[in-house]
């Protein structure tokens, strides 16, 4: 269990994301950091999904056009299957953790 001990009015609770929700328990979306994916060995940042599209195609990553509400990348060379929703602004953290995973010491 991670995140801040806060003692407020005689009540102590777990602040989990203390970057996110301020000591008053008031939420500060304005400060909230969003997590980015990071292409390491150029340390780019990947803003848009053709970026990320040619980031895994050097890797051997192939496109899957079966389903058009999603974008599918496949290795050949393995089993694994990478699944992102086809808007880039509902690219999560879990998608990102599902990259990172799938290729080590490329992503993180």
């Amino acid at each position: 269990m991670s995140g801040v001990w806060v003692f407020k009015n005689g009540v102590v609770r777990l602040v989990e994301n203390p970057a996110a929700e301020s000591l008053d328990g008031s939420r500060q979306s304005s400060n909230t950091r969003r997590k980015v994916l990071v292409h390491t060995p150029s340390n780019e940042v990947i803003t848009s999904y053709a970026v990320l599209e040619h980031k895994l195609w050097s890797l051997g990553w192939e496109r899957y056009y079966e389903d058009p509400s999603l974008l599918q990348f496949h290795k050949r060379s393995t089993v694994h299957l990478i699944s992102l929703p086809k808007d880039f602004n509902k690219f999560k953290s879990i998608h990102m953790y599902d990259i990172v995973v799938k290729n080590r010491n490329v992503f993180e």
